[in-house]
């Protein structure tokens, strides 16, 4: 972060970021576990005062169909696959906001759905990634 700042400033004569955009999800859960952890680059954008905007939460909606109703319920019982993602990267320590795409109004529906739900605590968090990486 400390580098993206440096450069935006070399450029610019002073930075002007107001927010940084990467991926976050389950399938990308590096940004996720680091965070975790108090390291990578959600703490480091928080630490600068950015916002950060996690964007393709679903993979590129190939997610929904790799996550089984098990994994959403371990998630958040009651949640659909798609909706127990979206939560999960909403949860992410540092994210502010979450960019997806929606084929139409049920799907932002569902979305908005997830978002309004209560964040996942960190040690819940911890215990999908766990896991998720596991063999």
């Amino acid at each position: 972060m400390g580098e993206l700042l440096a450069l935006a400033t070399e450029a610019a004569g002073g930075h002007h970021l107001a927010a940084i955009q990467l991926p976050v999800s389950l399938v990308m859960m590096t940004p996720i576990t680091q965070a975790l952890h108090g390291r990578g680059p959600l703490p480091a954008a928080a630490d600068a005062g950015l916002r950060v905007m996690a964007s393709a939460p679903l993979h590129g909606g190939e997610l929904p169909g790799m996550v089984g109703q098990e994994l959403a319920d371990l998630i958040r019982p009651g949640l659909t696959p798609a909706q127990a993602c979206v939560l999960a990267v909403a949860s992410c320590p540092g994210v502010t906001n979450v960019l997806l795409a929606a084929s139409g109004a049920p799907h932002w529906r569902e979305a908005a759905d997830a978002v309004a739900e209560p964040s996942l605590a960190a040690a819940k968090l911890r215990e999908i990634t766990g896991v998720l990486a596991s063999p």
